[in-house]
């Protein structure tokens, strides 16, 4: 649903023109635009928005887990224009049973380490991404710690066993 604030806003409108099927809905809210985008639209949203409305940097990429719901998954990329000095979020819901997306490498070599990011903390894959590896966590880890399902005291891992050194 797309919100008569929304509705009226020139982002919204160029996006509509481009194609009627990438937009899920759309809001205004305190003063910010955030669009909600079809998981296998994100990379042409977000292509449009750098290229022709200027929106030239990826400040984070996050995601939200909103387990027990389907689906599950929200990827959040926060995006900004120098030139327009606005910024817009865009989000794209993925299911819980394959948990991928297109990588947004293509558009913004930045995206990289978040995307990375998001993988490592909530185990969401990245299509198309050079390097789909963990980031924060060491590689032996099992499980992804920002997931609402993680063990609230995280699994019994002992970094000793796995690098070789005593414990102190």
């Amino acid at each position: 649903m797309i919100s008569e604030t929304a509705a009226a806003h020139p982002i919204v409108t160029a996006l509509q023109r481009e194609s009627s099927s990438w937009l899920v809905s759309a809001i205004v809210a305190l003063g910010e635009l955030t669009l909600e985008v079809e998981a296998d639209r994100v990379v042409h949203v977000c292509r449009f928005l750098r290229e022709e409305k200027s929106f030239n940097r990826i400040s984070t990429i996050t995601a939200v887990d909103r387990y027990p719901v389907e689906p599950r998954f929200e990827v959040v990329y926060h995006l900004y224009s120098v030139t327009l000095k606005q910024r817009v979020r865009v989000r794209a819901r993925v299911e819980s049973a394959n948990p991928e997306i297109d990588s947004v490498i293509p558009v913004w070599e930045g995206a990289n380490w978040y995307e990375r990011e998001v993988f490592d903390l909530f185990g969401i894959r990245f299509r198309n991404h050079p390097e789909m590896t963990r980031i924060l966590m060491p590689d032996g880890w099992e499980g992804h710690p920002l997931r609402r399902d993680y063990p609230v005291h995280g699994h019994r891992y002992d970094y000793a066993e796995t690098e070789g050194g005593s414990t102190l």
